[in-house]
C-alpha cells in the first residue's frame, strides 16, 4: 500500500526549496529596476506556503520511501515544481496564459531549452534570471538535493536517487547515498561558479555570466539574448562555453575521480572514451565540410562546428550558427545527434552513449554467437560483464524510445505540423535538446504551436528527462497492485 504521508512531506520540501530559490532573483530585479521584485516575492511566498502545508500533512520522522513511492514522488515532484514555477511568469504578465508558462517552465526544468518567448531581451531581468534558474535546478535534479537533506528530516531516500538520477549507471563516489548526493551538488555548484567567473572575466556582465553559467552546466541552453550564443560571437567567450558544455556531458563520478587525480578510473570508462572520440571525430568531419561549403575562415568554421557538435550531443541546445543552412547531410547528422545524448550520470538528456555502446557491442557479439552457438560470449563494459538483465533493460528502453518517437511524430503531424517540423519537434523535446528542424529550427521557437501540441510536447519533455520508465511505470497495473 502506498503511504501518501511521506509523499506529501517530500513534495512540501521540494516546493519550499523552489519558493526560496525564487527569492534569489529579487536582487537583480531591484538592481535593474525591472519592476518584478514583488512578483517574485509573492510567487515565492505562495510556493513556500503550499510547501509548508504539504510538509506538515501527516509529518513524522523515520518514514522509509519504498520504490513505488519513490517513482511516484519523482513524477509528482516534477509536475508540482513546474506548476508552481509558472507563478512568476503569470503574476508578472510576462506570459499571459498557463499553457505557454507551463511549456516554458517544463522546458526549463527538463533542461530542454525550447522556448515560446519571442523577445527574450524584453523580459524583466528578475524573471529572466528565474528562467535560467529553472534549468540549473533541473540540471542535477532537485530530487538529488533533497536526498542530501532527507537525513535531517528522518526520511530515507535512496529510491528517489535511483528514480531521478539520469542514465542507467549505478556508479557512486561515496558508499552512502546521501553523501553521494551532497558531493554531486558541491561539484555542480563549484563548476557553475567557476564558469561564471570565467565568463565575467572574459567580457560578459555579471548578470549575463551567472545566467549562462546556470544554463551551460545544466546543459539547458536558455540564453539572455534572442540570438543565443550568436550574440556572443567571441572566441574568448565561446570556447569556455564549449569546454563546460563538454564537462556537463560527462558522468559526474568521472569528473569527481579526475579532480581527485584517479585517472585510472577515468580511462576505465568506455563511455567517456567514446564520448571524447566521437566529439573529436565529428568535429573534424563537420569543420572540414563547413570550411569547404561556406566562406567562413578556418577558425570560425572550426569553432562553429565544435560548438554545435558539443551543444547537440550534450543536449544543451545553445546556438552559435544555423546548422540547418550548411548542407542537407549535416542537417541529418544533427538530427541523429538529437538521439545520442552524452554520458549517463551527467546533466545531459537523450538516450545516453552507454546504451548505444551496449546495443552495438551486443549486436556485434550476436554474429559471434550465431557462428559459435555453444560458446559463452560475455558482453563487457568498463572491463566488467554486463548482465542479461541490464541488456534486456537497455534493449527495452531503446525500443520504447523509438516507439514513442514514431508515435509522437504521427500525433503532431495529425495535429497539423509538416513532416520535417514534426520530426524535429518530437526528437528535440523527447531528447531534451532544444532547437529542432523545420519551423522549430535553431533560429525559430515554439510560440506559434497550438496549445494541444505544446501540451503533448510537455509530456515528451517529462518522459525524456525522467528516462521514460519513471513516468510510464505509473500507468501499469503492476504499479498499483499491493503485491
Amino acid at each position: 500500500m502506498i503511504n501518501f504521508g511521506p509523499i506529501s512531506n517530500v513534495l512540501g520540501v521540494l516546493l519550499i526549496i523552489i519558493g526560496c530559490m525564487m527569492f534569489t532573483g529579487i536582487p537583480f530585479s531591484l538592481h535593474f529596476e525591472s519592476n518584478d521584485a514583488t512578483h517574485l516575492f509573492f510567487s515565492g511566498g505562495v510556493t513556500i506556503l503550499a510547501g509548508l502545508l504539504l510538509w506538515l500533512y501527516k509529518f513524522k520522522t523515520g518514514n522509509r520511501i519504498n520504490k513505488r513511492e519513490g517513482y511516484l514522488i519523482v513524477t509528482l515532484g516534477w509536475l508540482s515544481m513546474v506548476t508552481f514555477s509558472t507563478l512568476p511568469y503569470l503574476i508578472s504578465g510576462t506570459i499571459d496564459n498557463f499553457t505557454d508558462a507551463f511549456f516554458e517552465v517544463m522546458s526549463g526544468m527538463t533542461t530542454t531549452g525550447a522556448s515560446i518567448l519571442n523577445d527574450i531581451e524584453a523580459t524583466p531581468e528578475g524573471i529572466l534570471y528565474w528562467r535560467s534558474m529553472t534549468q540549473w535546478i533541473g540540471g542535477m535534479g532537485i530530487i538529488v538535493l533533497t536526498v542530501a537533506i532527507f537525513p535531517l528530516l528522518g526520511i530515507g531516500g535512496i529510491e528517489l536517487f535511483v528514480a531521478e538520477a539520469p542514465g542507467p549507471t549505478s556508479d557512486k563516489i561515496h558508499p552512502r547515498i546521501q553523501e553521494t548526493a551532497k558531493r554531486l551538488w558541491f561539484l555542480y555548484v563549484g563548476l557553475t561558479a567557476t564558469l561564471m567567473l570565467i565568463l565575467w572575466g572574459m567580457g560578459m556582465t555579471f548578470y549575463e555570466a551567472i545566467n549562462h553559467a546556470y544554463t551551460t552546466l545544466s546543459t539547458g541552453g536558455f540564453s539572455t539574448k534572442n540570438g543565443s550564443m550568436m550574440d556572443f560571437d567571441l572566441p574568448r567567450i565561446q570556447y569556455p562555453i564549449i569546454f563546460f558544455m563538454f564537462i556537463g556531458g560527462i558522468n559526474y563520478s568521472v569528473i569527481y575521480h579526475s579532480l581527485k587525480g584517479n585517472w585510472k578510473n577515468v580511462w576505465q570508462s568506455d563511455e567517456f572514451k567514446t564520448y571524447l572520440g566521437l566529439v573529436s571525430l565529428l568535429t573534424v568531419i563537420v569543420a572540414a565540410t563547413v570550411y569547404n561549403v561556406t566562406d567562413l575562415g578556418f577558425e570560425k568554421a572550426f569553432r562553429d562546428s565544435l560548438f554545435q557538435i558539443v551543444s547537440m550531443i550534450t543536449t544543451t541546445g545553445f546556438v552559435s550558427a544555423d546548422y540547418t543552412s550548411w548542407t542537407g547531410s549535416l542537417t541529418m547528422l544533427f538530427l541523429i545527434l538529437m538521439f545520442m545524448g552524452a554520458c549517463a550520470g551527467s546533466t545531459s538528456g537523450g538516450i545516453k552513449l552507454v546504451r548505444h555502446l551496449v546495443f552495438f557491442r551486443n549486436s556485434a557479439l550476436e554474429f559471434k554467437r550465431i557462428l559459435h552457438p555453444q560458446a559463452i560470449v560475455p558482453l563487457k563494459l568498463n572491463g566488467q560483464t554486463v548482465s542479461g538483465k541490464v541488456r534486456t533493460h537497455i534493449m527495452t528502453f531503446l525500443l520504447i524510445y523509438l516507439m514513442i518517437f514514431v508515435l509522437g511524430v504521427i500525433v503532431v503531424s495529425i495535429m497539423g505540423l509538416d513532416f520535417k517540423t514534426a520530426i524535429g519537434a518530437v526528437a528535440t523535446t523527447l531528447g531534451n535538446v532544444g532547437p529542432g528542424l523545420g519551423q522549430v529550427g535553431p533560429v525559430d521557437n515554439f510560440a506559434w504551436l497550438s496549445p494541444q501540441i505544446k501540451w503533448f510536447l510537455c509530456l515528451l519533455m517529462l518522459l525524456g528527462r525522467l528516462e521514460l520508465f519513471s513516468v510510464l511505470v505509473l500507468f501499469t497495473p503492476y504499479f498499483w497492485r499491493e503485491n
